[in-house]
C-alpha cells in the first residue's frame, strides 16, 4: 500500500488505509543531499582529533593494511598532526560563526540551491560531510523523518576518486542499512567534464584576472592528489583531472604552457600523483617567472587546502623562490556560476522524480 503524500495518519485511518496504533507515515518527498568532504568542528586540539582519526580512518582513504597503518596513525599522526592541523586552520576560521569557511559555503550552496527549487514543493534541501558534522547518517534520517522516499545524493567532486566520491557514498549506504524504510537512491555523477562547469570556471577565472594589476605569465590550476599506487589500481582521477585542464585550456583559448596542472596536498612518504604544486611553483620562481595564479577545479567551495596550502604556503614559496606576483582565485564556492553548475546538474538528475 502506497499512501498519497503527505498523508494525514488520522484521516487514513478513518477511511480504513491504517489499522489503529499504526505509526505516522510520510512519503512522497524527494531530498537532495549536498555532501562535501568534512571539517573539524573547532580548532582545538579535541575536535581536531576526532576529526582527523575519522578520515584517516576509512580505508579508502587510506589503503594500508590496518595492523601497519593504525600503530602510525595513533602513535605519530594523532599525537602531533592536530595541533598543527589546528594551527593552519586558525588562520582561516571563520569567527563569526565559529566554523570552518567549508562548512558556511557549504550551508550557503544548500540554502541558495532550495531556494532555486521552490518551483519544486516536493523537494527537500539539506548538506551534509563525510566526515564530521553534520553527518551523513544524520541527515539522511532528517529527509527520511520529514517523507523523502527518494533521496539525490550530490557527492560535491567534480573528479571522481575512491577517496572523495565513493566514500561518500559509502557513508550515505552505511546510514541507510540502519533506516527500516530505506529510501531509493540516485548520486550525482562527476561532473569534470560538463560544460556548465568548464563555463563557470572559465568565467570566474577571468573575472578574477580582471581585478588584479599584473598579468600571469602561468596559470596552475592544482588539484588535490592521491597516492600513485591508487591511479594505477585504476581510480580515473588523474584522467578526469586532465580532461576538466585540456576542456578549459580550450575554453580560454590558451596554450600548455599558460594553464599546466599540478597536484598538491601530498601526505605520507609513498609517491603520489606529479607534478607537485610546491615544487613546481619553486621551479618556476627559479626559472625566473615572476607573475603566477592557481586556481583550484577539484575543489567545490574554498578549504583548508585552497585557502592556507595556496593562499599563503604557495604564495610564500613563490616569493621566497624569486617570484613577485601571486593570486589565488577562489574556488567557485556559492557564486552565481557556482551555483548554476549545482542547479542544472540537480535538476537533470531529478528527472522522473519531479
Amino acid at each position: 500500500m502506497t499512501l498519497a503524500s503527505p498523508t494525514d495518519v488520522k484521516t487514513a485511518r478513518t477511511a480504513g488505509l491504517l489499522p489503529a496504533g499504526h505509526p505516522a507515515v510520510k512519503q512522497g518527498k524527494v531530498g537532495v543531499m549536498l555532501i562535501n568532504l568534512g571539517t573539524p568542528d573547532g580548532i582545538e586540539f579535541a575536535p581536531m582529533w576526532r576529526y582527523l582519526r575519522e578520515f584517516l580512518s576509512d580505508p579508502r582513504v587510506i589503503e594500508l593494511n590496518k595492523a601497519i597503518w593504525y600503530p602510525i596513525l595513533y602513535g605519530l599522526v594523532l599525537t602531533t598532526r592536530p595541533k598543527k592541523s589546528g594551527a593552519n586552520y586558525a588562520r582561516i576560521w571563520n569567527r563569526e560563526k565559529n566554523e570552518s569557511p567549508l562548512r558556511s559555503f557549504t550551508r550557503s550552496q544548500a540554502e541558495k540551491l532550495a531556494s532555486t527549487l521552490a518551483d519544486h514543493a516536493n523537494v527537500v534541501v539539506d548538506w551534509a560531510m563525510r566526515y564530521g558534522n553534520p553527518s551523513t547518517a544524520s541527515v539522511a534520517q532528517r529527509l527520511v523523518e520529514q517523507g523523502c522516499d527518494r533521496i539525490l545524493s550530490f557527492p560535491l567532486y567534480p573528479q571522481y576518486s575512491a577517496t572523495t566520491t565513493a566514500t561518500a557514498n559509502d557513508q550515505l549506504f552505511r546510514a541507510l542499512m540502519k533506516i527500516r524504510n530505506a529510501p531509493a537512491i540516485r548520486s550525482v555523477p562527476p561532473y569534470y567534464d560538463e560544460p556548465v562547469y568548464i563555463e563557470a570556471l572559465a568565467h570566474s577565472i577571468e573575472r578574477h584576472l580582471g581585478t588584479l594589476d599584473f598579468e600571469p605569465e602561468v596559470v596552475i590550476a592544482s588539484y588535490h592528489g592521491i597516492p600513485k599506487p591508487y591511479f594505477e589500481k585504476g581510480d580515473p582521477y588523474h584522467c578526469h583531472c586532465l580532461k576538466t585542464t585540456r576542456l578549459l585550456r580550450e575554453r580560454l583559448g590558451w596554450d600548455e604552457k599558460k594553464l599546466i596542472t599540478t597536484f598538491q596536498s601530498r601526505f605520507g612518504a609513498q609517491e603520489w600523483l606529479q607534478p607537485y604544486t610546491d615544487v613546481t611553483v619553486e621551479k618556476l620562481a627559479k626559472d625566473g617567472v615572476k607573475s603566477i595564479a592557481v586556481v583550484n577545479p577539484g575543489f567545490s567551495v574554498d578549504c583548508i587546502e585552497t585557502l592556507d596550502e595556496i593562499g599563503r604556503e604557495a604564495a610564500e614559496t613563490f616569493h621566497h623562490a624569486g617570484g613577485k606576483n601571486f593570486a589565488h582565485i577562489p574556488c567557485l564556492n556559492d557564486s552565481p556560476e557556482g551555483m548554476a553548475v549545482i542547479e542544472a546538474l540537480v535538476r537533470r538528475e531529478l528527472s522522473g522524480w519531479v
